[in-house]
């Protein structure tokens, strides 16, 4: 089972943080695409978005696939008002990484998680 040391290590350092209310993480995509691609990820699409009055991308997507494993990973970003960290929601295999990264490094290229699972709490 392969781990995710370099989506790990942005955590970590505290390079991204979750955002509970939001469902996703603040971080850089550019730092979590390079985190990806030093996990194994090739990058096979990837597209942003530019509907902002100035120009500038609102947001994007971008999807890889590790080739020795065959595991897909996907993230999607958006970028918000100044001032407010970018949004990022990152999946492997259809299973959403949130929270603490280090729980899911075995996930990929291993057994999926139960997406349905509910990670806690009263249901």
């Amino acid at each position: 089972m392969q781990q995710m040391t370099s989506f790990n290590e942005l955590h970590e350092k505290s390079r991204m943080a979750w955002i509970e209310p939001e469902q996703g993480w603040a971080a850089a995509p550019e730092e979590v695409l390079g985190a990806l691609a030093s996990d194994g990820f090739e990058e096979c699409k990837s597209a942003t978005t530019t509907s902002r009055s100035d120009r500038q991308p609102a947001g994007g997507l971008w999807q890889g696939v590790d080739p020795r494993t065959g595991s897909v990973a996907s993230a999607i970003w958006m970028h918000r008002v100044a001032g407010r960290p970018t949004l990022v929601f990152v999946e492997v295999d259809g299973v959403e990484l949130r929270g603490d990264p280090g729980r899911l490094a075995g996930h990929h290229g291993g057994s999926r998680a139960d997406p349905y699972q509910d990670e806690g709490g009263e249901g």
